[in-house]
């Protein structure tokens, strides 16, 4: 028995935050029923098309382990459904923009009134307060949450970063949230809200430049390369470039082929505990006892010194030798791998983190698994659904309705 099985969503998402989190409950066993426009879809079906006539992968790589079905809930016999979907399911999932479920006629109490059990789960862009009615998306929650202020150089403009922190990353703790609520169901018999809004994601993933902030008050801010280069600090946490961020001060830096190959780097830390092993590995023998660089105290200062003195060395490694040298002496280093080099590394087939997955429109695609491991919930990577596949499937056996019923709704231009 999957984590989940028997758990219904009704799912109610588009585009990245939402699914991300309905997919996930999806890999868990959860029976995902994706509800959306007839003739349309989610949006994303027909964003960035690379095989004409197939639905995007924006789509396919968010939707797996789902069922379609398409609804027009302006029609009366649309509501109707859509009623019965809320009785029948435990989860209904939205990211509607603010307002549109009570524009719809499904307030959370008549939704409560409905079915006292479910829980409704929402991702908007920001909490309660002056920004709550504004639309978000993912570039904008991440500068919204304050990781595009402490992300670059000093003396550049603020960046994003490429991993999805605001549309998946929150969808994320949106999954998070609702298995809490299933959890406490259990307990009190009844559903509740659950609220994840994307600013609220990026900050808690950029906790550690709140903390820097609060540190900032105290003086300068010593782990920062700047301080090390004698620039000033402002009143805000600066970007710090490549920066390890912690108190372990680390550097993405050079390997053998740079000049021409875009990752051909390592992130290197110089850890206090196996400092004099990065002396030794790097022929530096003497800073072992050096009152210069000795102690992590001695060494801020001189970072740049320090990791030239590495890069120096790392330039004549390739990113796979400066590991396989470096790990046996307990250094953390870490290649930077290109997305090409994760699609084709075997062990992230072995394990389920790539995964490939074959489409009756496309083909055979590649895909993210389940980035969780359960050792008795094994993950099942279904292709993504075309549009309205499970109607009929959904409308007659979760909800009871007959073929003429359907054929009904078909005509009004409820399905």
């Amino acid at each position: 028995m999957k984590a989940l099985e028997g758990i219904k969503i009704l799912d109610f998402t588009h585009v990245q935050s939402g699914p991300t989190c309905t997919q996930l409950l999806g890999f868990f066993g959860a029976d995902v029923i994706k509800v959306e426009r007839p003739g349309v879809g989610d949006a994303t079906r027909k964003q960035l098309v690379d095989v004409e006539g197939a639905d995007s992968l924006y789509f396919t790589m968010l939707n797996h382990n789902k069922r379609s079905i398409t609804l027009n809930t302006k029609t009366d016999s649309g509501k109707n459904v859509l009623e019965k979907l809320v009785k029948e399911c435990d989860v209904m999932v939205e990211n509607f923009a603010p307002g549109a479920l009570d524009r719809m006629g499904f307030s959370w109490e008549r939704i409560q009134e409905l079915n006292p059990r479910i829980i409704l789960a929402s991702v908007k862009g920001f909490g309660p307060g002056p920004y709550e009615d504004c639309k978000v998306y993912e570039n904008i929650a991440q500068c919204a949450g304050g990781s595009a202020s402490t992300t670059g150089f000093r003396d550049g403009v603020p960046l994003v970063t490429g991993a999805q922190i605001g549309d998946s990353g929150t969808g994320l703790h949106l999954a998070l949230g609702i298995v809490t609520a299933l959890f406490q169901r259990e307990k009190s018999g009844k559903g509740q809200k659950v609220l994840a809004p994307m600013q609220d994601g990026v900050l808690n993933l950029c906790r550690v430049k709140l903390r820097d902030q609060q540190r900032l008050d105290k003086g300068p801010l010593k782990e920062y390369s700047q301080f090390g280069e004698g620039h000033e600090f402002g009143d805000a946490t600066p970007r710090a470039g490549n920066d390890s961020g912690g108190g372990q001060p680390g550097r993405i830096l050079k390997c053998k082929g740079w000049e021409t190959d875009p990752n051909a780097y390592t992130y290197f830390i110089t850890q206090a505990a196996v400092w004099k092993n990065v002396c030794d590995v790097i022929g530096k023998p003497e800073w072992k006892e050096h009152e210069d660089f000795a102690t992590p105290a001695a060494r801020l200062p001189r970072l740049n010194e320090v990791f030239g003195a590495v890069e120096e060395w790392t330039k004549t490694k390739n990113k796979f030798d400066v590991m396989e040298i470096c790990n046996p002496l307990n250094i953390p280093v870490g290649p930077i791998l290109s997305m090409k080099e994760i699609a084709e590394e075997p062990s992230l087939r072995d394990t389920g983190t790539i995964v490939e997955v074959d489409h009756p429109e496309r083909g055979k695609y590649l895909t993210v698994g389940c980035p969780i491991k359960l050792s008795d919930s094994p993950v099942e990577v279904e292709r993504s659904p075309l549009l309205g596949e499970h109607t009929e499937e959904v409308l007659q056996q979760v909800l009871g309705y007959s073929s003429e019923d359907i054929d009904v709704m078909r005509t009004d231009g409820a399905i």
